[in-house]
């Protein structure tokens, strides 16, 4: 599953060009962010993830 939306990138990075594994490089440092801030919640007896897990 992908939570990296490609063209949102190519929006954003606006003069420049974005190369095809950017995107799928992108993806997994998210996933790997998203999973150590559900670790943390968890840890904290917490269901909610919040932007202190990050």
């Amino acid at each position: 599953m992908s939570v990296i939306v490609r063209s949102k990138i190519k929006e954003y990075a606006k003069d420049f060009n974005v190369s095809g594994d950017f995107a799928d490089a992108l993806n997994k440092k998210v996933e790997h962010l998203i999973k150590d801030a559900c670790t943390r919640a968890e840890a904290n007896a917490r269901k909610t993830v919040m932007a202190k897990d990050l």
